[in-house]
């Protein structure tokens, strides 16, 4: 499997599906991946790209907290495959001079390697996937910047109100 270093391009509102999409680009190369998540996560991963912090722990600050606690660190996390329309990742944790891999779910690996400040990696094959490996409920969202930059101009920017902070 070959990786690729990629980073959080950004937050969008698939308006067919009311669910929130994380879109990840690989450094250097113009393609992206977007991944659809959870409304909890997108706002854990919103909060951290504006550097919004809460009074109180959310669970990511509470999860960099005991990983440091334990005197280990995140690694890098990576996204790995998509498996019937689902995608997996797995988080690095370095502890002690052991590298301990954790399977998880790519929106929390991405808010955990947002707080940890750990690189993203992503399998350079996801970036090639044909709308036909997508859910069949799902519209296709466009792997290269110019059609996914087209389709979220169309977006209503109102649509993002319960998103913004």
């Amino acid at each position: 499997m070959n990786l690729l270093e990629a980073k959080v391009e950004g937050l969008a509102m698939d308006m067919t599906t009311n669910s929130p999409v994380v879109i990840l680009a690989p450094i250097g190369i113009n393609k992206v991946l977007p991944i659809w998540i959870g409304h909890a996560e997108a706002w854990g991963i919103a909060m951290e790209l504006s550097g919004i912090s809460s009074r109180r722990p959310m669970t990511y600050d509470l999860l960099r907290t005991v990983i440091e606690s334990m005197e280990a660190r995140v690694d890098r996390v990576e996204v790995t495959e998509l498996k019937d329309q689902t995608f997996y990742a797995r988080i690095h944790l370095k502890c002690n001079d052991r590298t301990h891999e954790i399977d998880a779910r790519p929106s929390d690996s991405i808010a955990l390697a947002l707080k940890t400040k750990a690189k993203i990696f992503v399998n350079e094959e996801l970036f090639n996937i044909s709308t036909d490996d997508q859910a069949s409920e799902t519209p296709p969202m466009p792997t290269d910047r110019e059609s996914l930059r087209e389709r979220l101009k169309r977006i209503n920017p109102e649509d993002f109100g319960k998103y913004q902070l």
